[in-house]
């Protein structure tokens, strides 16, 4: 199938048609995002909790981001992919943001690269873009800064934030952005946002009008543990299916139901008993 270009995203907007993206770090990930449909993939730096351990995003690094979206693009032949710039990536100087996107394009042949903020992003998000790589944007509760939003909250409940959002949204657009994530914003607000944008919206936990929805590869599948926001929506609990599976693993050795003979190599009688004897 054709690959998903940015033209395609517009023109499924202007369509009504949703979109959908969902998270992978691997190869093997990607290439069942891709093969389920889905038009956008992001290599999260939620990579760092669902895969790395931390409890949070901040401890990864430009390097491993790029591996795993060089990785991700490798498993992907038709969806469009998002590399997320880990925090401190971009927010020094425009030099710094330029020449760490360029390593997400470069060395990972990423679509675009998303990175958080609005109005205080506005020139960073317009000199990426600038340097010719497509940039998505990402406003609401963003995690890199949660610490000055108050912890992880929904944005935009009263009418300075909600107004604040807005012009972050119209900030991001005018700066050059594709796309924008919506994050933990009241489900009215996103629709309105929404509305008022030319590129298309993508929302985690801001409602369903929005042009698009993403999750998280290991929320969807039920891969973390008990961690479930009120957002998240759980398809199949993977964790527990798979926890059995190994489980079942391990007894069949411990109980020598395996290795059986359909799982070995045979070797002539002969030749087992001349050795016996040698």
């Amino acid at each position: 199938m054709k690959k998903i270009s940015i033209p395609h995203l517009k023109e499924m907007k202007a369509r009504g048609e949703v979109i959908t993206m969902i998270t992978a770090y691997s190869a093997w990930q990607a290439r069942l995002v891709d093969e389920a449909g889905a038009e956008m993939t992001l290599v999260g730096d939620s990579l760092a909790m669902v895969e790395k351990g931390y409890p949070g995003t901040l401890p990864v690094t430009v390097d491993v981001m790029v591996d795993a979206c060089a990785a991700v693009t490798r498993g992907t032949s038709r969806s469009f992919v998002v590399g997320d710039m880990p925090f401190l990536s971009y927010e020094v100087d425009r030099a710094q943001a330029i020449a760490n996107a360029g390593r997400f394009v470069k060395e990972a042949a990423v679509d675009a690269v998303k990175l958080e903020g609005g109005l205080e992003r506005a020139e960073t998000i317009r000199a990426i873009v600038g340097a010719g790589m497509a940039v998505v944007g990402h406003i609401g509760l963003t995690p890199q800064s949660a610490t000055l939003l108050g912890g992880f909250r929904v944005q935009g409940r009263d009418l300075e934030g909600a107004r604040r959002l807005l012009a972050d949204a119209k900030a991001v657009e005018e700066a050059g952005a594709c796309a924008l994530v919506l994050e933990c914003v009241p489900a009215p607000l996103a629709r309105l946002i929404s509305e008022r944008l030319t590129i298309p919206t993508i929302g985690i936990g801001a409602g369903g009008g929005c042009d698009g929805q993403v999750l998280v590869f290991h929320d969807i599948l039920g891969l973390y543990g008990d961690f479930r926001p009120r957002f998240v929506k759980r398809y199949v609990e993977g964790g527990k299916i798979l926890k059995e599976a190994l489980e079942t693993f391990v007894d069949d050795v411990r109980r020598r139901g395996f290795p059986d003979e359909a799982h070995s190599f045979g070797l002539d009688e002969a030749l087992i008993e001349e050795l016996r004897g040698s």
